[in-house]
């Protein structure tokens, strides 16, 4: 049975004080919608870990630095709400626009440090439209643990930073990149794929791998990203946007994996932005 289908602020807060009154424990799953296996992932673990879970659809407008990028994003709430239906989620918040950002709406959040740089440098005003809409989803939701992808790693830590510093009483919950049998990360925008361009795809992950194992060899992360950068763009990639060896507690920026790291990078192929990245073990 699919899941109640909830639209305005005053219906999620009446849900919300029905589970309060039972004591329930209160998961949530933040999505912009197309669902596809990865976030079904996280809705499992939202429901194996609280009594209750809310996903929320929402495509958020904010987050978006390019006009046509946000028209272009697929919308498929039907489809997503048979998706969720054999989890057993609790409910679905699907806002329109106006229960987000009401008439007058003058609030943004912005996180600095962990957005400066990567998809922070490429996409304008981005992370700040990430961490308005998220504060507003985990006040609206009141949930007592939210799930995210490790896949938008940086937005992750965005997230993480934003509750920390604004003293949101809820856990965060990264999980795995669940990937397809060739290791292409899932994604809404591999939809937007050619078919050649789908089968060139794979080569992101395969560099990742290569990159990591040499760099958990004791390499050095300039040559290292420069062979990688060359194998992506031999792959038949239009561009590499970055592709960096970071930090995985604040991102900063590192010459060697003599901490434990994390392999980021963004390129695009057939006219579709790809990001990825993977763990590195410290040397």
């Amino acid at each position: 049975m699919t899941a109640p289908i909830l639209r305005s602020l005053e219906a999620l807060r009446a849900v919300r004080a029905e589970w309060r009154a039972e004591g329930a424990r209160v998961a949530v799953v933040p999505t912009m919608g197309a669902l596809h296996d990865g976030h079904l992932s996280l809705a499992a673990a939202a429901k194996a870990a609280a009594d209750r879970v809310i996903v929320t659809i929402f495509v958020n407008p904010r987050q978006f630095n390019d006009p046509g990028d946000l028209a272009r994003y697929p919308r498929t709430e039907a489809r997503d709400a048979e998706k969720l239906a054999p989890l057993g989620v609790d409910a679905l918040y699907v806002p329109a626009a106006d229960q987000v950002y009401p008439p007058g709406f003058a609030t943004s959040v912005s996180v600095s440090g962990v957005s400066e740089g990567l998809c922070g440098a490429h996409r304008p005003g981005h992370f700040d439209g990430v961490a308005t809409v998220v504060t507003k989803l985990l006040l609206q939701t009141g949930a007592d643990c939210a799930f995210f992808g490790e896949k938008d790693f940086q937005q992750l830590m965005v997230v993480r930073r934003l509750v920390r510093d604004l003293d949101i009483p809820v856990e965060i919950v990264g999980c795995p990149t669940v990937r397809e049998p060739d290791g292409l990360a899932l994604s809404s925008r591999n939809a937007l794929l050619s078919g050649d361009s789908r089968a060139m795809a794979p080569a992101l992950y395969r560099a990742l791998e290569a990159a990591r194992q040499a760099l958990e060899a004791g390499a050095g992360a300039e040559t290292t990203l420069a062979t990688a950068r060359a194998a992506i763009m031999a792959a038949g990639f239009a561009e590499v946007e970055y592709l960096e060896l970071r930090a995985a507690a604040d991102l900063a920026p590192l010459e060697a994996a003599d901490v434990p790291a994390r392999l980021l990078v963004a390129a695009h192929l057939g006219g579709v932005r790809l990001i990825d990245n993977i763990p590195v073990a410290a040397r």
